[in-house]
């Protein structure tokens, strides 16, 4: 058992007149030890790095035998002030211990479980781009690994203390995500709010949380010199934006918006995606996309804008 290191203001008792001695270990330990799982291609190894970015101590693949040795050796350590380890399914069979192993852990340092998940079709394209092999598909195909590996990290899904899915993330925006969530003191809000246009007429987008109607406002698309452009365009936005009705939908929608967020927050969503919908996709809900994105953005929140079917 690790022995208990002196509290830091003891030292303050010895003579001033005593040689200069080694620091003692710090008081108490790390104040924290994160342990990263998750699903093959979900970016462990992204998150890693961002912790590793935030000053943690990071190591990867740790076998399962030397994490209850690694804690005792930071917890004692002068230097090692956070640590984070990532234990995934390359640990086999074994992985089944891990949950008894976490139990001894956590009585002798703050240990948080972080797992990541991504939807299947993120990870089938993912290991398609990066042509890497899954760590179970040397004799079955990519999708049924996975659907193999979902199941068998299941029970690790129940312990964890914070689930992320990072199917709407690229590699930026999810080490942006972890640094906001993780660092230490004051932190920007924690949340990504991608807004996406799109046409009725092409099917109202899967992954929206909030969806809007703006067909309700004058269509572009009647006027010639402006069938061939986008929202984007600065002539077709200020054509949009002269109606009184356009105005005090955007004000609105973006008050609404900048008093849902710190709820979203915290009820714990990581990202949220909200949806501008008309006829064709091409200039209403551009525009709306670009200039609600823009008052978020202000606001002081994460926002990207995507235009499903812009340009045709």
């Amino acid at each position: 058992m690790a022995t208990t290191p002196k509290p830091l203001r003891d030292t303050a008792k010895s003579s001033q007149n005593s040689r200069p001695r080694k620091p003692k270990p710090k008081k108490g330990g790390p104040t924290e030890l994160v342990l990263i799982t998750g699903m093959s291609g979900s970016g462990k190894g992204s998150v890693l790095k961002a912790f590793e970015d935030l000053g943690y101590y990071c190591v990867d693949n740790l076998p399962l035998e030397l994490i209850q040795r690694f804690a005792d050796l930071a917890r004692q350590s002068s230097e090692i002030e956070r640590t984070a380890l990532v234990v995934d399914i390359r640990e086999g069979e074994a992985l089944n211990r891990l949950p008894q192993i976490l139990k001894q852990v956590k009585k002798t340092i703050n240990t948080q479980v972080l797992f990541l998940e991504a939807s299947d079709d993120s990870l089938v394209r993912r290991f398609s781009e990066t042509r890497r092999p899954h760590p179970l598909g040397k004799t079955s195909s990519v999708s049924t690994a996975i659907s193999t590996e979902r199941k068998r990290l299941d029970f690790l899904r129940n312990l964890a203390d914070v689930i992320i899915d990072t199917s709407k993330f690229n590699v930026h925006e999810l080490r942006a995500h972890i640094i906001d969530k993780f660092q230490e003191g004051p932190s920007s809000q924690t949340i990504l709010v991608s807004f996406v246009s799109f046409g009725f007429k092409n099917g109202v987008p899967n992954d929206a949380d909030l969806v809007f109607d703006v067909r309700f406002l004058p269509n572009p698309h009647f006027v010639p010199e402006f069938r061939p452009l986008t929202g984007k365009h600065p002539k077709v936005a200020a054509y949009i934006r002269q109606f009184p009705q356009t105005q005090e939908f955007i004000d609105r929608i973006s008050e609404l918006l900048v008093y849902l967020m710190p709820h979203y927050i915290r009820e714990g969503k990581s990202y949220l995606t909200i949806a501008f919908g008309c006829t064709g996709g091409q200039h209403r809900s551009v525009m709306i996309a670009e200039e609600v994105g823009k008052r978020l953005a202000k606001a002081g929140y994460h926002v990207k804008a995507q235009h499903r079917d812009c340009p045709r």
